[in-house]
């Protein structure tokens, strides 16, 4: 994600409740069956997501009248049991529930709270079975809800159209999900629209079919995506379809308005091509971009495809891709590693401008420190558990200090390691921010624990030893 504003400043413009057994107990035959716990264990949004079982994959099929505002949902959830289930459940806001199916036989369920589908299947679910849940649904998606930067959820665009961003929530604004990062799954999709409309995605375009006055548009995204990095963009676009050099499809939607975009979407082949120098190999099968004209507070790395809103330029485009690799091939954890993704990929622009542009970082740097050397609000973002709603208070600017320190402090060598073997020990999976520390310091062989304390835990400007390592001290 990139928000409007983020980075302005230095862009010179950017615990576990057991309950009557031990686990070990839990996981031998014949032991009762018992509900999964209505949230994924984050302690910044300790509702969301659920346990019990992991997501394998999810066949969502939708129709959207514009005309009309309404969403009509059959979606299939495929999923392992982790336990022996008595119930389980699948997130989703707003939307009426019709029915539910448990392996092909009709389940009980309610909704509890904001965005809970409680589901009592009719047989408990054995520990290591793989089960399917579809789920039909429909009405008029519930509006996006604020978030720090901006409505996260199903939105309607000036032209008539429909989309679904947003970060932590978006998914379950129109389909039934694990909502969390922490568990990964495929993705597939049929949206069927009005003839005229297009049903933009992430993934493989699968093709598209017509009867009766619809058009039914089909994607599919067989590497693991985390829900958030989902998404739905319905309007009448131009879309442009190329290929990179090694054969990579690129599809990119540009929607009514958004015709100053193409210089910047034409581009999408060198970033790839300029950051895989620095991450690796490109992590994903397809690429390319979803343009919007809508003046939304953020863009978003929507897998594979990113989601641009209408302010975004190349920094935007750089920044986006960037998060390819870091937060859509490696995920976090917990919403308290943000950094993983928004520090990281906010440095790509730093070395998009070193290496496009020639500039100095150093110099840059130094321009930046004199400017914020007495902003105490500045520095009092932290950049690693920062607390819910505080996610992106600091990665977007304090992160891009953060990262270049780093990478004077460990040396040219070790950050050049760093950033591609990083991407690739953890592919399509899970990190935590603790875990990049280890990793950076075992790459760089320093003790980095007081570096890491005051960049990323502290509230206040680093002392001169750790603000100018390296080159960066005069």
């Amino acid at each position: 994600m990139r928000s409007r504003t983020g980075g302005a400043l230095l862009l010179c413009g950017l615990t576990v409740a057991i309950i009557g057994c031990t686990p070990d107990k839990a996981r031998q035959p014949g032991s009762p069956p018992t509900p999964g716990a209505a949230g994924a264990g984050d302690t910044y949004y300790p509702n969301d997501g659920n346990g019990g079982y992991d997501a394998v994959d999810y066949h969502v099929s939708v129709s959207f009248d514009p005309g009309e505002g309404i969403l009509d949902g059959d979606t299939t959830v495929t999923a392992t049991a982790t336990q022996h289930l008595s119930r389980f459940n699948l997130d989703l806001r707003g939307l009426e529930v019709t029915s539910v199916e448990v392996d092909g036989t009709r389940a009980e369920f309610v909704r509890e709270g904001e965005a809970e589908l409680v589901i009592t299947p009719a047989t408990p679910v054995r520990e290591g079975t793989t089960f399917r849940t579809r789920v039909r649904y429909g009405g008029k998606p519930q509006e996006a809800n604020g978030y720090q930067l901006g409505a996260n959820g199903w939105q309607q665009s000036a032209s008539g159209g429909a989309f679904v961003l947003g970060e932590p929530h978006s998914a379950a604004f129109w389909y039934p999900v694990n909502e969390t990062p922490r568990d990964k799954a495929t993705f597939r999709l049929d949206a069927r629209v009005p003839d005229g409309w297009s049903a933009i995605s992430i993934g493989t375009e699968e093709g598209t079919t017509s009867a009766d006055g619809w058009t039914t548009w089909s994607w599919s995204e067989q590497t693991p995506v985390a829900s958030y990095l989902t998404t739905l963009a319905v309007d009448k676009f131009d879309i442009e379809r190329t290929k990179l050099a090694d054969g990579t499809p690129v599809l990119t939607a540009y929607a009514p308005g958004t015709e100053s975009k193409r210089a910047d979407g034409d581009r999408v082949g060198e970033v790839i091509e300029f950051l895989g120098e620095h991450f690796g190999e490109y992590p994903l099968d397809t690429a390319g971009g979803i343009y919007l004209a809508e003046e939304i507070g953020f863009s978003l790395e929507t897998q594979g495809r990113p989601t641009y809103a209408e302010w975004a330029d190349l920094e935007t485009v750089v920044h986006e891709i960037a998060h390819q690799w870091y937060g859509n091939s490696v995920s976090i954890d917990s919403w308290a590693d943000i950094c993983l993704n928004e520090c990281l990929a906010s440095y790509s622009q730093w070395l998009w401008a070193e290496g496009k542009q020639d500039m100095d970082l150093d110099e840059r740097y130094h321009d930046a420190i004199q400017r914020v050397r007495g902003d105490e609000r500045f520095w009092s973002a932290k950049l690693y558990d920062m607390g819910a709603g505080n996610e992106f208070g600091g990665v977007y600017d304090k992160g891009i200090l953060a990262v270049h320190a780093l990478r004077r402090q460990i040396g040219e060598e070790a950050f050049a390691r760093v950033l591609p073997e990083w991407s690739a020990a953890h592919r399509d999976g899970n990190a935590s921010w603790p875990e990049f520390e280890r990793f950076v310091t075992d790459i760089a062989g320093q003790d980095l624990g007081e570096f890491f304390d005051t960049w990323f835990r502290g509230t206040a400007m680093p002392a001169d030893e750790f603000l100018f390592p390296g080159s960066l001290r005069r």
